[in-house]
């Protein structure tokens, strides 16, 4: 079962004539219809300590939400 910071939530067609889908190493910005996280599990947080925690491994998630969701900052990979 994939994660869903591994889940970029378009298909592959928009995947490639997606700008910034050119790379599997770019993530899905905040402004793109498909970059927002609509699961429940989905967590948005200003928590300093958990947005600005060290332990997070940042590059494992394809959109750009990702970075400021509890989930993913606690559950995630680690560095």
């Amino acid at each position: 079962m994939a994660r869903c910071w591994e889940m970029r939530g378009c298909d592959e067609e928009m995947q490639a004539e997606c700008l910034h889908a050119t790379t599997l190493h770019d993530r899905c910005p905040t402004k793109c219809a498909w970059g927002f996280c609509r699961l429940p599990q989905n967590d948005l947080t200003t928590d300093p300590a958990l947005v600005f925690a060290i332990e997070p491994d940042r590059e494992k998630a394809v959109k750009d939400s990702c970075l400021h969701c509890a989930l993913f900052l606690t559950k995630g990979p680690r560095l």
